[in-house]
């Protein structure tokens, strides 16, 4: 008998991921995996290895762009990105991050902005920081047929106000934030930075899927940034985060050996040239 694969490729799924799906997941028990990207290669890639949600974060800001925040990044600069990673994926669900301050500006200029993400890509939801203060803007983003995924807990647009990236305890308004937005119609939440205890509690709570990020095992689904899984970001890395490769060894080590062999009259070789 043949010896099966220690790591067997993951099966193709047969159709797209949808917002409907993708929230019915939280009643399968099955849980639900979401990458970040950024542009057409790696979110090609991501989405071959067969996750459920592809985030097109505004952590382009401190991934890609080498901020040391999330704020500088813009809407234009986001739906740049976001069409590329839109013709990228086929098969998982693409959610877009509203960056600041695009959906602070009132109502109908959030749907406006989130109405440009939609129109401009191939994306199929965005998403946004807040809960009580937001569900006004969440419930007009859904009655103008745009989906909403929600982000309680710590938000990283309120760096400053906050005083840098915490924790967040305060149950009783993470519990009412959380049910302010699944009120207001949002289909999923990301829990970011929040006591295992309370995002348990919370998930129990909603019937729409809950996405961890440093919130522990019970919630529906977990959230990591592609760089941190490959090993490429920098030197400082959240507790949460856990890296499944080196790419960043691997890539200078491919670079430095391009140097080494243009510097010693290696490359190119004669397979490599014209003649």
């Amino acid at each position: 008998m043949a010896k099966k694969p220690s790591n067997p490729e993951p099966a193709r799924r047969s159709s797209r991921m949808t917002v409907p799906k993708f929230t019915a997941l939280k009643g399968t028990g099955q849980k639900i995996s979401m990458v970040t990207a950024y542009d057409y290669p790696f979110a090609s890639l991501v989405d071959e290895a067969g996750v459920e949600g592809v985030l097109v974060g505004d952590s382009m800001s401190m991934v890609v762009q080498g901020h040391e925040n999330t704020l500088p990044v813009t809407l234009d600069e986001m739906i740049y990105h976001a069409e590329m990673v839109g013709r990228a994926v086929n098969h998982a669900l693409v959610v877009v991050d509203m960056p600041f301050p695009s959906y602070h500006l009132g109502k109908f200029k959030a749907i406006e902005n989130a109405g440009r993400i939609l129109k401009e890509t191939r994306c199929q939801a965005v998403k946004l920081e807040g809960g009580v203060e937001q569900a006004d803007t969440i419930a007009a983003l859904v009655s103008a047929g745009i989906p909403v995924m929600a982000h309680c807990g710590l938000r990283p647009q309120n760096v400053h106000q906050l005083g840098g990236y915490r924790v967040q305890r305060d149950e009783q308004a993470l519990i009412s934030d959380a049910c302010a937005a699944a009120e207001a119609g949002a289909f999923a939440m990301v829990l970011e930075c929040i006591p295992r205890g309370i995002a348990e509690k919370i998930t129990g709570m909603l019937s729409i899927p809950t996405i961890g990020i440093g919130a522990g095992a019970d919630c529906d689904g977990q959230v990591l940034v592609l760089h941190d899984i490959l090993g490429m970001a920098s030197d400082y890395s959240p507790r949460f985060v856990k890296a499944y490769a080196d790419l960043k060894s691997t890539v200078v080590d491919a670079v430095r050996g391009f140097r080494d062999e243009v510097r010693g009259g290696e490359f190119p070789a004669a397979e490599h040239t014209f003649e």
